[in-house]
């Protein structure tokens, strides 16, 4: 059984703070401020440029991959780190199109995340011939999936509601009808138990710093199925994806594997507090934190509900259906959610009247659930929210 309490305290919280949020950002494990002043001082500052081979800084992309990829079901060697998840994104159903070349169509839903739908219209813009973004009602994925789809681009955890998508189903459906899948992990690692080689998915990618805690900007992660990763072709043909980057050659060959999906220069910095951050997942289990996140969401739903009748539920009431994370519904939400920040309890708010509040179970306990729910009552009972400092937008909600 995990120890939760000596999870919590490896993490820097402000005193008097509930952190609801950690599903857009997680907060500063104790250990990666030395762990990143290590790296600057003892590694960049003695080593300089031999860092990349006596710190190790080359293979951290594939090691650190290795210890993601033990969070979601992915075996040694298929998990790589670097850039941003919409790199990752367009890397993922670039690679899938091109071993799908007589299909034209990636399939995707309306509840994902726009920059995901931002990166498939980029891509069939930049491809023409007749290439297209299809979507669909969340609920309707699966019956949209036919031997004309290329491949899916699904994210598991719908960022708004925190509706589950089922993983293994909805690709068992398309690998029948012939297509790929794309699965984006964003709200899913770290925050519920995945299993991407029991779903047999093709391409997974993920962001680290919401509920891996990696910080603000840390480096995303990219799958890729094992049987595929020799054919997968990156569309980002970059230096470091090349099979022997300091031969320099003129042309690009692929690396053996996930190496391929390596473009850029790796992030040092932000590597070394992912690493620290991933310590404290050495300490728990995946089955731990998704029970223990059952139970305060459960704890949250109920009182609210009865606390605030005017708030209505968003999420998937049943536990299996839900990722980590509780939204409700008001039109007034941006100005409630401001005035429970003002209150020291923080969420945020997802247009046009989403209240979304993130369950960590490594950090939060019943306290900040029964706090939680006292302070929203609070503010809905006494119109708290109807002030106008609390209705002008700021540039991130």
């Amino acid at each position: 059984m995990s120890d939760f309490n000596k999870t919590r305290s490896e993490f820097h919280l402000p005193e008097g703070l509930i952190y609801l949020d950690g599903n857009s950002l997680g907060p500063l494990p104790r250990k990666a401020a030395e762990r990143v002043a290590s790296t600057i001082t003892a590694e960049w500052g003695d080593m300089l440029v031999t860092g990349w081979n006596k710190a190790g800084w080359m293979a951290k992309p594939t090691d650190i991959g290795d210890r993601i990829g033990k969070l979601i079901g992915a075996p040694a060697g298929t998990v790589v780190m670097g850039d941003t998840l919409s790199i990752k994104v367009f890397q993922a159903l670039a690679s899938a199109l091109r071993l799908r070349p007589d299909r034209k169509i990636i399939l995707s839903d309306t509840g994902n995340f726009p920059s995901d739908l931002y990166m498939a219209e980029g891509l069939v813009g930049l491809l023409g011939q007749d290439y297209s973004l299809e979507t669909v009602a969340p609920e309707e994925v699966e019956g949209a999936i036919d031997e004309t789809v290329a491949v899916t681009l699904i994210t598991e955890v719908d960022y708004r509601t925190g509706r589950m998508h089922d993983m293994k189903r909805i690709t068992e459906k398309a690998h029948a009808a012939g297509a790929l899948t794309v699965w984006d992990l964003a709200h899913s690692a770290g925050a519920v138990p995945v299993d991407l080689t029991g779903a047999d998915a093709d391409f997974a990618v993920g962001c680290t710093y919401k509920y891996l805690n990696s910080g603000p900007g840390g480096p995303a992660f990219i799958y890729v199925r094992p049987d595929l990763a020799e054919s997968a072709e990156p569309a980002l043909a970059g230096w470091l994806g090349h099979e022997q980057p300091f031969a320099f050659d003129q042309n690009y060959r692929p690396g053996r594997g996930i190496e391929r999906m390596r473009v850029g220069t790796p992030p040092v910095l932000q590597m070394a507090a992912l690493e620290a951050a991933l310590d404290i997942w050495d300490m728990t289990t995946m089955a731990d934190v998704r029970a223990r996140s059952i139970e305060l969401t459960e704890r949250f739903i109920a009182g609210v509900e009865a606390a605030c009748p005017e708030l209505t539920l968003a999420t998937p009431r049943e536990a299996a259906l839900r990722g980590s994370q509780v939204s409700f519904r008001h039109p007034e939400g941006y100005a409630i959610m401001q005035a429970l920040i003002a209150r020291k309890v923080i969420g945020d708010f997802r247009a046009p009247d989403i209240l979304r509040f993130g369950f960590t179970p490594l950090y939060i306990g019943e306290a900040e659930v029964e706090g939680a729910v006292k302070i929203i009552a609070e503010v809905m009972d006494g119109k708290l929210w109807d002030r106008e400092e609390y209705k002008r937008r700021a540039r991130v909600t």
